[in-house]
C-alpha cells in the first residue's frame, strides 16, 4: 500500500494511491493516520479523488515526533570519507522545519557556500517501541520513504556536532509516499539514486548499509522511545559533492532528484530566498 499527505488550499490530506489517483481519507496527514493505529483506509475515505499529477505532496510525514538521522552508514561512503567502517550507529537529529514536499522547492542555506546532496532511504515508524528486540525493531516499521539529508557542509564542520549543517529549514524532501511494509520487506534491497541537472550523482543499493532499519531501531529504541510517525534517515552512499575532486556543490537553479525503486522519486529545484 501507497500512502502520501497532500495539500488542498489551505489543509492537507492523507491519502492512498489507488491507480492513477489518490483517494483522501479523514486523517489530516499519514502521520495521524499511523497515530491512529493505521486503521482500515477503506473506512475512512472521504472526499473526492485527486490525481497524481495534480497532486501537491506536503511532506509525507509533516511533523514527525522525532527524526533521527544517521551518518556514514554506506560502506563505499565511508570509504570515500577516509573513515573506517563504525562500530555503532553515528546518530544525529534534524527538526520538521527541514521538511519539504516531494516536488517544493528547496531553500538553500543562507550564508553556506557548500550545500552537499545526500540521498537516503527514510524509515517511518508505526508503532511504539522502546528497548526492542530484533523482532519487536522489525514489527515496528510501518514503511520507507525517499528522502534527501541536504548538508551546509561548512556549518556541520564549525563544530564537531553536526546539527547545526543538517536541519535548515526547508531543505530536506521527504516522500512522495510512504510504502508499508508489506510491500517491500524491513531489510529491503533497493536501487538508490541522485542526480543533479539529470547528472548521476549517487547510485548504490540500500543491501550497502551497514547498520539496516532493523538494528536502527534496535539501537535508538535503546536510547529513546521511538513512536508512529517517527522518522528514521538511514544515511546515504557514496558520490557526495563534498567526496569529490573538486569538490561539488548545489546553487541557485540545481534540479535535486532522489530516486528509490519502489518508494518513488522526489525533484526539487534549488532556490535563495
Amino acid at each position: 500500500m501507497r500512502l502520501a499527505t497532500i495539500r488542498v488550499g489551505n489543509e492537507t490530506h492523507a491519502t492512498v494511491v489507488d491507480g492513477d489517483k489518490l483517494l483522501p481519507l479523514d486523517f489530516t496527514d499519514v502521520g495521524e493516520w499511523l497515530r491512529a493505529g493505521s486503521p482500515d483506509w477503506a473506512q475512512h475515505v472521504t472526499g473526492q479523488p485527486v490525481s497524481l499529477e495534480d497532486a501537491d505532496f506536503a511532506p509525507v510525514i509533516p511533523s514527525p515526533g522525532k527524526i533521527i538521522c544517521v551518518g556514514l552508514n554506506y560502506r563505499d561512503h565511508i570509504l570515500e570519507m577516509g573513515r573506517e567502517l563504525p562500530q555503532y550507529p553515528t546518530l544525529f537529529a534534524k527538526f520538521a522545519d527541514s521538511l519539504v514536499g516531494a516536488r517544493d522547492e528547496i531553500i538553500l542555506p543562507p550564508g553556506s557556500g557548500s550545500i552537499d546532496w545526500e540521498a537516503e532511504l527514510a524509515v517511518v515508524i508505526g508503532s511504539c517501541v522502546s528497548r526492542a528486540d530484533e523482532s519487536e525493531a522489525r514489527n515496528a516499521i510501518a514503511g520507507f520513504s525517499v528522502s534527501n539529508d541536504v548538508s551546509a557542509r561548512d556549518f556541520q564542520r564549525r563544530t564537531p556536532e553536526w546539527l547545526q549543517g543538517k536541519t535548515f529549514d526547508l531543505t530536506t524532501p521527504l516522500g512522495p509516499y510512504l510504502v508499508t511494509v508489506e510491500e517491500t520487506g524491513a531489510e529491503p534491497d533497493l536501487d538508490i539514486t541522485c542526480t543533479v541537472d539529470g547528472n548521476t550523482k549517487q547510485h548504490s543499493r540500500t543491501s550497502e548499509l551497514v547498520f539496516g532499519p532493523v538494528a536502527l531501531i534496535q539501537y535508538i529504541s535503546a536510547i529513546t522511545t521511538l513512536r508512529p510517525g517517527d522518522v528514521i534517515l538511514t544515511g546515504t552512499p557514496g558520490g557526495v559533492g563534498d567526496g569529490r575532486s573538486p569538490k561539488e556543490f548545489l546553487e541557485q537553479g540545481s534540479v535535486l532528484e532522489t530516486s528509490i525503486n519502489t518508494l518513488g522519486a522526489t525533484a526539487n529545484l534549488c532556490v535563495v530566498r
